[in-house]
């Protein structure tokens, strides 16, 4: 869908929606390799993002609220869980101050796996951020926090629309 940029800001606009798209399709194409290298689905890819996400924040993700993140039913959750944990991906831990409470985390071999596999990319990523400066850093990091925020809320409308007895 094209539309004509007739000022800076537009121009500038355009090429930061292209240049977003185009990190996004690419991004899912290195996924997509990892998963295919390790006999994952792209639903597998996604819960693995959201436990290694959910452990970086130091708040591990249960069963329940990764079937909410991906929008799946708990029958399904449990189907995934024990597929990932099968293949040595992720462990689901208990929570010592109430037993009933389930955690899931990366098994160290999944953990080895996906660094291996995701290091050179990390360290492209390195020498990209080195070429900023921290006051940068912090505008690119406000930037992404909101986009990142735009389109979960657009992602949970489509959802809603989707799914209206939900």
């Amino acid at each position: 869908m094209y539309r004509p940029r007739e000022t800076r800001r537009a121009v500038l606009s355009g090429e930061i929606v292209s240049d977003l798209r185009n990190y996004t399709v690419d991004a899912q194409h290195i996924g997509h390799a990892f998963a295919a290298l390790h006999g994952l689905g792209v639903t597998d890819l996604q819960a693995l993002i959201a436990v290694m996400h959910a452990e970086r924040r130091g708040e591990p993700i249960t069963p329940g609220r990764l079937g909410e993140q991906l929008n799946l039913s708990s029958g399904s959750v449990t189907a995934l869980v024990d597929r990932l944990e099968r293949t040595g991906h992720i462990r689901r831990d208990r929570d010592t101050a109430d037993r009933r409470k389930v955690f899931l985390r990366y098994a160290d071999e999944g953990a080895r796996v996906a660094v291996e596999f995701f290091r050179p990319l990390g360290a492209r990523t390195d020498v990209v951020m080195e070429r900023f400066t921290d006051d940068e850093l912090e505008v690119v990091h406000r930037f992404m926090r909101m986009m990142v925020d735009s389109m979960r809320d657009h992602r949970d409308a489509v959802r809603a629309a989707r799914n209206p007895a939900e």
